[in-house]
């Protein structure tokens, strides 16, 4: 029996404009953990009227890792549930080089449009003329790009080349996420890379022994919080089945994250605690991963006509 999604999908009465998770984490072992870091930042610390506060994963880090739920990174291939959804993959020399899925620009990437092999690339041009000027179509949009990644509808793009459109043709993200952790305090550690042979050692050439100071953090709390836009999804312009299938694609990557664990470095390794909440829309309750993946495979199949071709993959030789 299909999933009930009416409370999301519905087209009578009032519909809400987003699904609003939160989802209470822990460290799998111990207590500490090591959050996201930035050049000449460190911890992204930050107060609040309650105190200080930890961003521990960043909106752009969780959309790479609700993408890569969905790759298989030993086949080089979409995972089995989701075959048939479309995206781009890249070849060099007929060995599988990238794809669309697991590049961090998406279609922008220049692996994608600064291949010598300009066949994509000036097919994707001369669809996107007609938004060369004036007021954005981005139902138009999303349908362009509904045929090649769907996926990209979901966590935003940029095409930043002028000879598409000028360069302004840009798609928000419409799945966001990040973590924070409250109640926090440094857990300040340390070490030493030793060498015994040489102890004194030039360190800049990676001798001797070289000391070096360690922080990573406890908190009384760590909630993971995850944003699915429906309102901008419906903007789309897709029709019921490709509105069902962007929103059963973003809930089986928010279900599969969270279910197959949060290893977000090596001292980062977090689990779900307890049931994810839902904020809104009252009465909503996240499905399991698995009712998501046994519900995919047949709405990707009513959606394969507005895809670029009957597999959904654009093949894109980097040359």
């Amino acid at each position: 029996m299909p999933l009930d999604l009416a409370m999301l999908l519905n087209d009578s009465g009032a519909r809400p404009s987003r699904v609003l998770l939160e989802a209470k984490l822990q460290p799998v072992q111990g207590t500490r953990f090591q959050p996201t870091g930035f050049p000449d930042l460190g911890a992204a610390v930050f107060n609040t009227p309650k105190g200080e506060r930890l961003l521990v994963e960043s909106a752009q880090s969780m959309a790479n890792r609700l993408e890569a739920v969905c790759w298989d990174a030993a086949e080089h291939e979409l995972v089995k549930e989701l075959r048939g959804l479309s995206y781009v993959r890249v070849t060099k020399a007929g060995t599988y080089l990238t794809s669309s899925i697991v590049e961090a620009h998406r279609l922008n990437s220049p692996y994608i449009l600064e291949s010598k092999d300009r066949t994509f690339a000036d097919a994707l041009a001369k669809e996107t003329a007609v938004l060369a000027e004036g007021v954005i179509d981005r139902r138009k949009l999303a349908e362009i790009v509904f045929r090649y990644d769907v996926s990209a509808l979901l966590h935003g793009l940029f095409l930043a080349k002028k000879e598409l459109a000028g360069g302004r043709l840009r798609i928000e993200r419409a799945v966001s996420a990040f973590i924070e952790a409250d109640g926090i305090h440094v857990a300040a550690s340390g070490g030493v890379k030793k060498d015994d042979v040489n102890p004194s050692g030039e360190a800049a050439k990676g001798f001797g022994h070289v000391p070096f100071q360690r922080d990573e953090y406890t908190a009384e709390s760590i909630v993971a919080f995850f944003n699915v836009d429906l309102a901008q999804i419906r903007g789309y312009g897709l029709g019921a089945d490709g509105e069902r299938l962007l929103v059963l694609l973003a809930l089986f990557k928010i279900a599969s994250l969270l279910e197959g664990g949060l290893r977000l470095r090596t001292a980062c390794d977090l689990a779900l605690d307890g049931v994810v909440r839902v904020t809104a829309p009252n009465g909503f309750t996240l499905p399991s991963a698995a009712d998501l993946r046994a519900e995919l495979p047949a709405a990707i199949k009513k959606c394969g006509s507005k895809f670029a071709s009957k597999s959904g993959v654009t093949e894109v030789v980097f040359a």
